[in-house]
């Protein structure tokens, strides 16, 4: 097994989907690793196209990176980096509703506001992907250029 050092990864180019391959290279684990993991992290789902050929997104290989790090780096086990995903899942969400004025804390700074049931369900789904205004650009010219070669190619 091969290890690389967080700050030995290279840049995640601007594109919309990678391969396993790509994904593989870009974060330093292999193939079958990556394979596994879409067991073990619910959160990893990428998308398959014909023959299972899986593709992953941006927000797909920026939490492979996550994993990576926590048992990796971190040392971390299965289960412990799947725990640590859910708390960090939560932890986001409830600084953007805390952000947003959605949560109300007692005067010993104890969110009232708590559901556990809804917290629950929410460590089910996956971390949401804010494009940046580049990768939007970037999605625009790539449409554009498909829509482009759609109709060159009508009689």
């Amino acid at each position: 097994m091969i290890f690389m050092e967080k700050s030995l990864l290279p840049s995640i180019p601007a594109k919309r989907y990678f391969t396993i391959g790509e994904v593989s290279d870009l974060c330093g684990v292999k193939p079958h690793v990556l394979r596994y993991w879409e067991q073990e992290f619910t959160q990893l789902r990428p998308m398959k196209r014909r023959g299972n050929r899986r593709y992953y997104q941006h927000h797909e290989v920026l939490m492979i990176r996550r994993i990576r790090d926590l048992l990796y780096d971190q040392g971390f086990t299965i289960s412990g980096a799947r725990n640590k995903l859910q708390e960090l899942v939560q932890g986001d969400r409830d600084k953007r509703r805390a952000e947003e004025g959605e949560l109300e804390f007692d005067a010993n700074g104890v969110n009232q506001s708590f559901d556990m049931p809804a917290a629950l369900e929410a460590s089910k789904s996956i971390l949401v992907f804010q494009p940046s205004n580049e990768s939007v650009s970037i999605l625009r010219q790539e449409l554009t250029q498909i829509r482009d070669l759609l109709f060159e190619s009508r009689p």
